[in-house]
């Protein structure tokens, strides 16, 4: 870096800032940029057909020469899921924890991507320099072990960034947010901005321990008659760690249904993260011949994802599984907002084949990942910073966490809001927001990257809601004389048995544009069968169908 260049760090959220998901951001200073996670979101009930969202990477992929590394700050989807899209173009290395780049590593294998890139295991007890940027790691608890808060030296300010943390006072095996380390970071010259976790904003006083779970857990666990059958995240492995413990506890096998659960167990286990007292861990074609008081099922399904193992238990189209009168089924995740109509199926499902299901709402079965409010407040008067930006949450969770910073001494002009694509610039003694970028996020459908958008979206909603008519013809080019149809399929709009008059109708006024039309002008002919047809439709059913005119010239 030039000496007469004036310092400066500027931060670009691809993601993250305005919706909860999709964490990416690009660290810029003079001498390089920093990707600081790469996540995606998974879609909601709009995208049709949609399979994932990533960020827009054509802004990282622009700055490529300029680009040094990419920082982890632990290993949700949401975090590293879109790794895969990126590092076809972009070859830096990958900084993050051991358990993180374990995850990651799976991931880049699946898609033969692990030879391009190097992966850098980091630690708290050693910086980290990038470029003219120094990343310092702070242990955090979360709903994954080996999470990282970031202090972040540079020659502009320092800036703190808590990744997605709660506070938990006495957490189980060390898992801890490790304040003392985010106060001798502040302590020592200051911090001039502030990052942190949004999520739980809205949720008053202090989150839900680990600890109290477990108690829960036990207290079911003693009063189970059946088998015990457990659906959670699957990479909650303190979480994993607590079944297989308890398990033991009361004489009961596990056995673990689902792909990412069984990878994940197996690979904490590889990494000495997982600990299981011999016997315990049966495979799940071994539970058979066991009474139902010693079986403990864990099982994929958390969510009421169709093809997972739990509800493929409920549906009874699991190979080795189902579910017996008398099982006590706990369900210890939250309902991620878009999944609760199909979560509260599952239950039902559950019910009816005589199970008895504990679930967040009736029980205290789940303990979020994101810190409180007051736990939030915490963090803010720990580290003091001069200004401040709240992550990781929708709008109105990114305005009440600026209001909470502003109760804890933060002027009220240096509390900003920033949604995806407002860059902001720190400078010694300064920060301001620079223009707009466009960082609309892309579409992952199948093979398909980015070619879904809002056209699409909007043509399959009203596939979905409307249907589809598809009218076939052959005509000869010359005189215009139909020599086949016109034919009309129905699709998704009318019983064609019920209709059949509607649709006679509408052939009839096919051949009518038939004679109006110049022979020849096929596309003239398509585009009047469309808009006709469609008039024709929405006054006599009220409906407006997709219309798609298939004329074949010979």
């Amino acid at each position: 870096m030039s000496e007469n260049v004036e310092p400066y760090l500027t931060l670009t959220p691809l993601g993250g800032c305005g919706e909860i998901g999709l964490n990416c951001t690009v660290w810029s200073t003079p001498a390089g940029s920093v990707l600081v996670d790469c996540g995606l979101m998974f879609p909601d009930d709009y995208h049709l057909g949609v399979d994932v969202v990533i960020p827009r990477l054509e802004y990282i992929l622009a700055q490529k020469e300029r680009m040094l590394g990419i920082v982890l700050t632990h290993g949700h989807e949401d975090h590293i899921g879109a790794l895969p899209w990126l590092l076809p173009y972009l070859q830096v290395p990958i900084y993050g924890s051991r358990f993180t780049l374990a995850l990651v590593e799976s991931k880049l294998r699946e898609h033969n991507l692990l030879d391009r890139v190097e992966l850098i295991t980091v630690s708290p007890e050693a910086p980290c320099t990038i470029g003219d940027m120094t990343f310092n790691f702070f242990p955090v608890c979360h709903s994954i072990i080996e999470g990282y808060g970031l202090g972040v030296e540079t020659s502009a300010g320092r800036v703190v960034h808590t990744g997605d943390f709660k506070i938990d006072p006495d957490p189980l095996d060390g898992h801890f947010t490790d304040l003392e380390a985010f106060k001798t970071f502040a302590q020592e010259d200051g911090v001039d901005l502030l990052l942190s976790d949004s999520t739980n904003i809205e949720r008053e006083g202090f989150s839900v321990t680990e600890r109290e779970i477990q108690t829960t857990f036990t207290r079911i666990f003693s009063q189970a008659k059946g088998r015990v059958v457990i659906t959670l995240f699957s990479s909650h492995i303190q979480r994993i760690q607590q079944v297989f413990d308890i398990a033991a506890r009361y004489g009961r096998k596990v056995a673990v249904s689902g792909r990412s659960l069984v990878h994940n167990v197996e690979l904490a286990r590889d990494l000495g993260y997982l600990r299981i007292i011999g016997g315990t861990y049966v495979e799940a074609t071994d539970i058979g011949g066991l009474p139902d008081e010693k079986v403990v099922l864990l099982v994929t399904g958390s969510q009421g994802e169709p093809f997972s193992a739990l509800s493929r238990i409920a549906s009874g189209e699991h190979k080795l599984l189902d579910i017996h009168p008398g099982d006590t089924v706990i369900m210890s995740s939250r309902f991620i907002p878009g999944n609760t109509r199909a979560i509260t199926r599952l239950i039902n499902n559950l019910y009816r084949l005589g199970a008895e299901v504990y679930y967040d709402k009736v029980q205290a079965i789940h303990a979020s990942g994101h810190a409180h409010r007051e736990e939030l407040r915490v963090m803010l008067q720990t580290v003091r910073p001069k200004y401040f930006v709240p992550v990781h949450g929708e709008y109105r969770h990114l305005v009440k966490h600026c209001r909470l910073a502003v109760e804890c001494g933060v002027a009220k002009e240096n509390a900003l809001i920033l949604e995806d694509g407002d860059p902001l610039t720190l400078r010694p003694g300064s920060i301001q927001l620079e223009e707009h970028v466009n960082v609309e996020s892309v579409l992952v459908d199948g093979k398909g990257v980015g070619d879904v958008g809002q056209s699409v979206l909007r043509e399959r909603h009203i596939l979905g809601g409307e249907g589809m008519v598809v009218v076939v013809m052959v005509v000869d080019e010359n005189t215009w004389e139909i020599l086949v149809g016109p034919d009309i399929v129905s699709k998704g709009f009318v019983f064609e048995q019920h209709f059949n008059h509607v649709l006679e109708d509408a052939k009839c006024i096919i051949l009518d544009l038939c004679e109006n039309i110049p022979p020849g002008d096929v596309t003239h002919l398509q585009d009047k069968i469309r808009s006709t047809l469609r008039r024709f439709f929405r006054k006599v059913l009220e409906r407006d169908p997709v219309v798609v005119p298939m004329v074949t010239l010979v």
